[in-house]
């Protein structure tokens, strides 16, 4: 089990199409600590070395949602992504 995947969860259930959470309330969602690394932005970037696998990454993109750190560096906004046809 990936200590992302209560928020992979948790966005599935989400019904709106943008929102914001801040890192405490991602850590609740995880039951655990982010990482120090949580507070630049590229950590968030969902484009960024597509190659290297990032488990936060993975479990945002497994939900169907983009994840940017937004300017405050306490919280990230979480945009669902377009459905492809």
């Amino acid at each position: 089990m990936n200590v992302y995947d209560p928020l992979r969860d948790y966005l599935k259930a989400q019904t709106l199409s943008e929102f914001v959470l801040s890192f405490e309330q991602i850590e609740e969602i995880i039951d655990a600590a982010l990482p120090r690394a949580a507070q630049r932005a590229s950590w968030w970037e969902t484009l960024r070395s597509p190659q290297e696998k990032m488990p936060q990454r993975e479990a945002c993109l497994e939900a169907g949602y983009i994840a940017t750190r937004q300017a405050d560096a306490k919280s990230v906004k979480f945009k669902k992504m377009p459905v492809r046809r």
